[in-house]
């Protein structure tokens, strides 16, 4: 166990407020130490939490949370927090099947007043929150940390475009860790932040506002921008400024004698949204996190004195290197292939296709709204743009698939990462909707692979295909072990496969749950119900002959997808009622991911809580033939 005395007399901030400075540097450095213990235990984000450890210090120190509102932007910045406010003795089951959250989580605690997982949400929310207070006439302070690259989001600037127009109070902490949109930070910014923070300075500011307040347009608008441009040229904040919110900064995050003053005074002013700039360090304090930030964003389990993490070792490729392989290949003879990603350059593959084609791979930071009609353009003047965004990402980028892609017909293709549950990260990253939300829109393709051959394949046909858009899915994780062809063949489109024969069963799967399929078919093979197995392989268009074929000669139809209600089954559904075959006799069932949002845990426990396994798919069977139990006698 780490040594922390002062940290563990903090239950809740309460236990906080009266701590000298120097105790509050104690409990930091502590803090630090607890944190990367726990994620060495556990596994999870690193890099942003430990940037923070001094800012959520001295935020839970100043003020009165969980009644004044504390909203962390992305959630993977939380763990400090999570610590400081009653979760210590549960930090080590974070992203553990039964543990905490990730990520805030409105339901685990009064301190996490609103959840976050995908980013850019905090502002939008703290104005929420900072109006609600006003409306109904109560006291409180409303503070959004902001940062680790949520500020490149649309969505950020929409909020604080709304927010700087109203007189309502709110705190932006901006955390700038690696984004060098500041001036440099030393004893002079810290100085000057404090300084325009100040009450004096608020004061003279006051009294130069009433002294023009009755002076004629021109001339109040000439010295209220004569102040911002002024205090623009010092601190860098013009820019906000313009936004409508009261720039301060920037500030040296990871030191309490500059941050712990300069937020007590903004807690101390009175109008209007101010944003305060501060400038911390991702991994701060762990030297291989300081050292090599990105890979140690997220991490595995890791040993503390080396750094060095536990990785086991793959027995096949996963997805996402399959994904990346193919597109480098089709790359190679065709230079009309461009990559974007939003933000997510090695989760995505994307990193490895800009390695090869640095000129060719475009990362639009967190901005899948852009990166979706960027991509329209391209595909519009000629170029192959493969868009690859996690499935829950691209979820973000509505609007623009319907209006500016799949409207006006453009061959942009999708390439949808992290398709199905993706364990640890739960919920809020799992790939659930993208077959309903994709197989809806008029003009779109759309595929999913079974295993990385199929991958593979899939990659090749999306390169040739250019009647409009398409999409294809596929999970997070490793693959099936299958041989991976040197380079993937153009499927025909809407057209599945046959994988094994059988007469009383049919089993039609859609993407990854087709090993599945074969070890229940397996299963029922022993038990004498001889069993079909069938891959959709795409979900639009349907091969709607494969379906009739497997109506017409089977007892029982089973579809099977790693996706939500209203997905590739209710396709099947509606093909069938179309010709008239659900009056038929035939019993038909549809397995998807049950209708509720699935907590963190293993794929393995999470797909046999989502009843998407071997074991579910035989239990669909005999509950479909009437049989509650397993009764060989009477099963031919």
């Amino acid at each position: 166990m780490v040594h922390t005395p002062l940290l563990d007399t903090v239950k809740t901030p309460d236990d906080m407020k009266d701590l000298s400075r120097e105790q509050l540097k104690q409990l930091a450095d502590e803090l630090r130490t607890e944190v990367i213990d726990a994620v060495s235990v556990t596994g999870g984000h690193l890099g942003a939490g430990l940037g923070v450890v001094e800012l959520t210090v001295a935020i839970h120190h100043l003020f009165n949370t969980p009644s004044d509102k504390l909203i962390w932007d992305v959630g993977h910045q939380c763990y400090p927090h999570k610590v400081l406010t009653g979760r210590r003795d549960r930090i080590r089951t974070i992203r553990q099947g039964g543990g905490l959250s990730g990520f805030t989580k409105r339901a685990e605690s009064d301190y996490d007043p609103f959840g976050a997982a995908h980013s850019s949400t905090s502002i939008s929310a703290g104005m929420g929150f900072a109006t609600a207070r006003d409306l109904d006439g109560r006291e409180g302070h409303v503070i959004s940390v902001i940062g680790d690259g949520s500020i490149t989001a649309g969505m950020a600037y929409e909020a604080m475009n709304n927010a700087g127009a109203t007189d309502s109070r709110q705190i932006v902490i901006l955390n700038d860790n690696d984004m060098s949109i500041a001036p440099p930070v030393g004893a002079m910014s810290n100085l000057l932040a404090r300084t325009v923070s100040s009450g004096g300075y608020q004061r003279i500011r006051g009294m130069a506002k009433s002294i023009v307040k009755d002076a004629p347009r021109p001339i109040k608008s000439t010295a209220k921008k004569g102040e911002e441009y002024t205090r623009g040229m010092f601190t860098g904040g013009t820019w906000f400024e313009e936004l409508g919110f009261f720039y301060v900064g920037p500030v040296d995050g990871h030191d309490l004698d500059a941050l712990i003053p300069v937020l007590e005074n903004v807690k101390n002013m009175k109008d209007g949204p101010v944003l305060v700039h501060v400038v911390t360090q991702k991994g701060k304090g762990y030297a291989p996190a300081e050292n090599s930030a990105d890979k140690y964003h997220g991490v595995s389990k890791f040993n503390v004195v080396t750094g060095v993490q536990s990785k086991s070792t793959p027995n096949a490729p996963s997805y996402t290197n399959v994904f990346a392989d193919a597109l480098i290949k089709e790359a190679q003879k065709d230079d009309k292939i461009v990559g974007i990603t939003a933000a997510m350059p090695g989760g995505t593959g994307m990193k490895a296709f800009g390695e090869a084609f640095p000129k060719r791979m475009f990362d639009v930071g967190i901005a899948e709204q852009h990166a979706v009609t960027f991509a329209g353009g391209l595909a519009a003047d000629g170029y192959k743009p493969f868009c690859a965004i996690y499935s829950t990402f691209l979820q973000r980028g509505y609007d623009q698939l319907v209006h500016d892609i799949a409207l006006q017909n453009l061959p942009v293709r999708f390439a949808m990462d992290r398709a199905g549950l993706v364990g640890a990260d739960g919920p809020t990253h799992a790939g659930a909707f993208d077959i309903a939300y994709m197989a809806c829109l008029p003009n779109m393709m759309l595929m999913a692979a079974a295993d990385e051959a199929e991958l593979t394949h899939m990659v090749a046909t999306a390169v040739a295909y250019n009647e409009g858009p398409c999409g294809f899915r596929y999970p997070r994780g490793e693959g099936t072990g299958v041989a991976i062809p040197e380079i993937g063949q153009v499927l025909e489109i809407g057209k599945g496969r046959i994988i094994r024969e059988g007469s009383r069963i049919a089993l039609l799967s859609y993407g990854t749950r087709l090993g599945e399929c074969i070890t229940a078919a397996e299963q029922l093979e022993t038990l004498g119900l001889s069993t079909t197995v069938a891959d959709a392989r795409f979900a639009k268009p349907l091969d709607s002959a494969l379906i009739k074929r497997l109506a017409d000669e089977h007892e029982v139809l089973i579809t099977i997808e790693e996706g939500a209600v209203g997905g590739f089954g209710a396709m099947v559904l509606h093909d069938l009622a179309a010709a008239g075959r659900l009056d038929s006799g035939l019993k038909i069932r549809t397995m998807t991911l049950p209708d509720i949002y699935i907590d963190q845990d293993t794929p393995h426990k999470m797909y046999q809580q989502a009843g998407l396994d071997a074991d579910a798919i035989v239990a669909k069977v005999f509950q479909v033939l009437g049989r509650h139990q397993v009764d060989t006698a009477n099963l031919a």
